[in-house]
Parts: structure tokens; C-alpha cells; sequence
């Protein structure tokens, strides 16, 4: 009972918080600066053994609360939210080091460098170099670092959804944000694009990324964190709002994500638990699919039926568009094309926007991180995503009980095929995918004989 209440205090809190930040967008900055030393000072004040938990929590709070602090300028920098993961796990690799098995990750990042030599060769002279490297290989280097310190540790069931806990709270303050940044949405969607009002005066790609990320943590509670109706109300009541809102940005990338995780994550879960449970996740299954209808009627309905026009990929007028990735595809053959000219080193680090900004007189950022690095990195490239995809199966083979993994490693593929590395989460969360999730041991009541007397 007492967890319940603390979750359903840290939910209002949140919510509240996200109220007040669109009253006043200043408090953002506070906001922002607590946060971060109250995780630094939880970090280095906690015992030894409960120090990986806590740079985990720190990190996944930050995660959740990155595109928050975009669009309301609350945060020091623009990409404040991959450096502070970075410097959290680095805490953490000072006070709990790495595990040795996890080596490839340290040769992904070494792959990284050569192309930083090639870009100060290939870079126009315009071109911010400092900048453009370190916005194009936070993300890589991130994830690389996230990778290196979460391989083969050890936490409990309880401890990651705590962890899936401080991500998703930020995520519930920014939800609240964005309703009230646009409560009425008839006026906005006149048409079937992406709406950047809608997604609260921020991008819609990273906001519906982020909303998605709520989608799937809120939809993995109602399976396995909801003991009672009451709560499991709750969650879908948060689940159809955060859905409504993430649908209505009309960036497809994020819901789509989100609803392949939880789809994972279920048959996971499913054909891994008991007889009893299986009748447990049936039941809340149909409440689930009821959530699902009801954002959807929600979402249709306040966008006067732009979603399901963009969802079919039509335009306002119901004309099927030619084009369903949205100028993606274009982009993508673009960078196949960078690499397949320099198949060895690559074009470099950020060239492929600054080739844009050359030719088209425009630096559109790429959308696909796979072609992205193969096109800047060439033959380094290959490699890079050889160790992503294929690494993670050892950490399988020794724990199959872990339900989270496929669905963590699912989020991390998406979200780099439609929205790249603009954000933190796929990097963290595929660092997620590689914990070593144990069950809990239960308690041993043994009892104790009375001594007899002779």
C-alpha cells in the first residue's frame, strides 16, 4: 500500500510540476539545476553497493526529461541531456568500473575517431567544426559509455522498474505541459503534417519519441506494476492520455514504437509466466485494448480526423501521398550512396548534413542512424553496428528469464531508423538491454524447533 501511495504522490507531483512550468516557463531552469545536483549528491552520498542503482535512476530521469527541458529552455545546453548521462555513468564506471566481457563496446568507441580526422578534412569551410562533431557523436558516445557500464550488472526485476519509474515521471510533467501548451487542437491541425504546436512549440519527432517512451513504460505498468483495479485504472487513464497527446503531433515514428515494444514485451512476458499469471495479463489485456480504442477515438476525434488521414498516409483532402516515409527514403539513399564513394574511412562526422547545406542550401539532419554511419564512418561503420546488433545476444544466452530485453533492444532499432540519435534514450536504453536482470530471491521462513527436555 505504502508503494502505491508514493507512486500515485511522485505521479501528482509531476503532473503538478509540468501545471506550473507552462504557467511560468522560468521555473524550468530550477527545475533542471535541482534535479541535477540532488542525483550528483545521491550518487556519491549512497553506499557502495546501491551506486549502480543510482546512476541508473539519475540517468533514466534525465532521459525522460530531456526533450522537457528543450522545449522549455530549461536546461544549460541544447544536448544537456546526453552529457549528463554521460557524466553520470562516468561516476558510476569511477565508483563500480566495468566488466571486462563487455570490451567490444570500447573498441565501438574507438572506432568513432577516425572519422573525426576525416571531417577536418572534408568539412566546408563554413562549418562550425567543434560543434557539428560534438552534435553528431554525443549520441554514439553515449551510448558506447552507457553500454560499457551497464554490460553484465547486476539488478533486480524491482530495481529496473524503478529505474522505468524516474523516466517515466519528467515524462508525465511534459505530457501535462504540452495539453495545456495546446488543450484545443481543432484550430491547429488543418492538415496532415507533423504539428510542432500540437507537440507543445518543440519538434514533433522528438516529442512524439519521448511521449512513446511514456506509451511503453505506462503500458509494461499495467502488466506487471498494477496489483490492484484501482491502480491499474490509473495507469491506463495516464496511458490514453500520454497516447492521446503523442498520436496528435502526427509524427508517426514514436506511437509506432512504442505499440512494436509493448507488443514484444507481452509475448515476452506471456509465454514466460505461469498458468496463473497468463489469466492475470489476459484480463488486463482487454483493459489495455480498451485504453487503446479510447485514445484513439480521442485523438481522431480532436483532430477533426487528421490522425487517421496521416495514419493512412493521406493528405487533408484524403489523397494518398506518394511518399510514405516523409522525405526519409531520399535521405537515406543519399548517405547508402556517401558510402558506397568512400566505402573505407566515410565521408566523416557530420559531413552528410554539411553536404545538405552545400547543395540544397539547407542542412536537413539525418533520420536513420544505420545509414548515417555507414556513410560517415565507411568500413568503421560496418563494424560498429556489427557489435551493436550481434553483443547483446551474449548477455541473452546467460539470462533468458529477462522479459525486458527484446522490447529495450526494439526501442533502441526504432527509434534510430525514424528520429536517428537527436535524443538520449535509444542510446540509454539500449544500454538498458544490457543489464543482467535477476528475479528477487524470496525470503526462507524456516521454523525453529523447540528444545525438549529430558
Amino acid at each position: 500500500m505504502k508503494t502505491n501511495i508514493t507512486y500515485i504522490t511522485a505521479i501528482g507531483f509531476h503532473a503538478g510540476l509540468g501545471f506550473l512550468i507552462f504557467l511560468n516557463e522560468s521555473l524550468a531552469k530550477p527545475y533542471f539545476y535541482l534535479a541535477v545536483f540532488y542525483f550528483i549528491y545521491r550518487i556519491i552520498t549512497v553506499a557502495d553497493n546501491k551506486k549502480t542503482y543510482e546512476v541508473l535512476k539519475a540517468c533514466a530521469y534525465f532521459v525522460g526529461a530531456e526533450v522537457f527541458f528543450r522545449t522549455t529552455r530549461g536546461a544549460i545546453s541544447y544536448e544537456s541531456g546526453k552529457y549528463l548521462v554521460i557524466l553520470f555513468i562516468l561516476m558510476g564506471m569511477f565508483y563500480r568500473g566495468l566488466s571486462g566481457k563487455g570490451y567490444p563496446y570500447f573498441i565501438y568507441l574507438m572506432f568513432l575517431i577516425p572519422s573525426i580526422f576525416v571531417a577536418s578534412t572534408t568539412l566546408s569551410f563554413d562549418a562550425n567544426f567543434r560543434t557539428n562533431i560534438a552534435f553528431v557523436l554525443s549520441g554514439p558516445v553515449c551510448l558506447g559509455l552507457a553500454a560499457l557500464f551497464c554490460y553484465d550488472k547486476h539488478i533486480s526485476f524491482k530495481q529496473m522498474s524503478h529505474i522505468l519509474l524516474f523516466m517515466l515521471l519528467p515524462i508525465i510533467a511534459h505530457t501535462v505541459y504540452v495539453y495545456f501548451y495546446a488543450p484545443d487542437l481543432r484550430e491547429i491541425l488543418t492538415n496532415t503534417a507533423s504539428n510542432r504546436a500540437a507537440a507543445g512549440g518543440f519538434g514533433s519527432n522528438q516529442v512524439a519519441s519521448i511521449l512513446g517512451l511514456g506509451m511503453f513504460i505506462l503500458g509494461v505498468r499495467i502488466f506487471i506494476n498494477s496489483p490492484t483495479l484501482a491502480l491499474k485504472l490509473l495507469n491506463i487513464i495516464l496511458f490514453v492520455f500520454v497516447s492521446y497527446r503523442a498520436v496528435v503531433t502526427l509524427s508517426r515514428g514514436g506511437v509506432i514504437t512504442a505499440i512494436l515494444c509493448i507488443a514484444i514485451f507481452l509475448i515476452m512476458y506471456f509465454f514466460q509466466a505461469n498458468p496463473k499469471v497468463r489469466n492475470q495479463v489476459m484480463g488486463a489485456f482487454v483493459l489495455f485494448l480498451g485504453g487503446v480504442a479510447m485514445a484513439w477515438v480521442i485523438s481522431s476525434n480532436q483532430s477533426s480526423g487528421m490522425v487517421d488521414k496521416r495514419y493512412a498516409n493521406q493528405n487533408a483532402a484524403g489523397v494518398e501521398k506518394e511518399d510514405i516515409t516523409t522525405g526519409r527514403k531520399q535521405l537515406f539513399m543519399e548517405e547508402i550512396e556517401g558510402f558506397l564513394t568512400n566505402p573505407f574511412f566515410g565521408i566523416g562526422s557530420s559531413r552528410a548534413k554539411d553536404q545538405r547545406i552545400e547543395e540544397e542550401g539547407q542542412g536537413v539532419t539525418s533520420h536513420n542512424e544505420l545509414s548515417r554511419t555507414l556513410a560517415e564512418h565507411g568500413i568503421f561503420g560496418i563494424m560498429m553496428l556489427l557489435i551493436l546488433l550481434f553483443k547483446p545476444l551474449d548477455i541473452r544466452a546467460k539470462n533468458k528469464q529477462n522479459y525486458y530485453f527484446y522490447a529495450l533492444l526494439a526501442f533502441w532499432f526504432a527509434t534510430i531508423n525514424h528520429s536517428s540519435m537527436r535524443i538520449a534514450a535509444p542510446a540509454f536504453i539500449y544500454g538498458l538491454a544490457l543489464l543482467n536482470v535477476t528475479h528477487e530471491k524470496r525470503p526462507v521462513h524456516r521454523k525453529q524447533l523447540k528444545a525438549t527436555t529430558r
